[in-house]
């Protein structure tokens, strides 16, 4: 399997020995050894991913990279987050969603308001299987953990990623505080209830909704 590091926080370097990963079309930076880069179908899901993916509007375009070396990747001097997944589901934006092992299974989910908030549409990406993955963030990405007892509000343009049991709510900001001035400033939120983790960026999107 391809062995995913980081040279700084904002270059993936993937070491392989005859590997292939799936990464962001475009996003190789340099590489060493011999690579064959081949472009792929429906974000990497074939000819029933590209259907979904375009009926969705959640469009991902994706090359697999394979051969003997070190193949180096990076988006517009984004931060990179690393994840390894052992069998569960990684929910992410397909803007944030930089390289994972080829193994990976990648998909598209109904998401609901909370991606019409953000301007991305209904659906979202996942990722599952065993493997690592890459992500991106606009400046370093701070992990939140959600449990039963702490449930977690997070602006829609903030998020990047999430993993684990986790259920998400749409739910307006809008309340009298927020007219006297005395609110977040935030027109909607996402509510994140159960037990997992958020990836959260430092730096907004534009929303839907934008500032009240």
């Amino acid at each position: 399997m391809a062995q995913f590091r980081l040279q700084g926080s904002k270059v993936l370097a993937v070491d392989m020995t005859g590997d292939a990963v799936k990464a962001k079309n475009g996003a190789m930076v340099a590489y060493d050894g011999q690579m064959s880069f081949k472009k792929m179908t429906g974000g990497g899901e074939g000819l029933r991913g590209m259907v979904t993916r375009r009926l969705t509007g959640e469009q991902m375009a994706v090359m697999e990279v394979k051969g003997q070396g070190t193949c180096y990747f990076a988006d517009r001097a984004s931060e990179i987050n690393l994840l390894r997944l052992q069998g569960e589901k990684l929910y992410v934006e397909a803007s944030n969603l930089l390289c994972t092992d080829a193994a990976l299974r990648t998909g598209t989910t109904f998401t609901g308001l909370r991606g019409t908030s953000q301007g991305n549409g209904l659906f979202t990406t996942t990722v599952e299987g065993q493997g690592q993955a890459a992500i991106t963030s606009d400046g370093p990405a701070v992990v939140l953990r959600v449990t039963k007892e702490s449930p977690l509000q997070v602006d829609p343009g903030a998020y990047v990623a999430h993993t684990g049991d986790l259920k998400q709510h749409f739910q307006s900001g809008v309340n009298f505080r927020t007219f006297m001035g005395e609110g977040s400033g935030e027109a909607f939120q996402i509510r994140f209830e159960g037990e997992g983790l958020v990836y959260v960026q430092p730096s907004e999107r534009n929303t839907v909704g934008g500032e009240v």
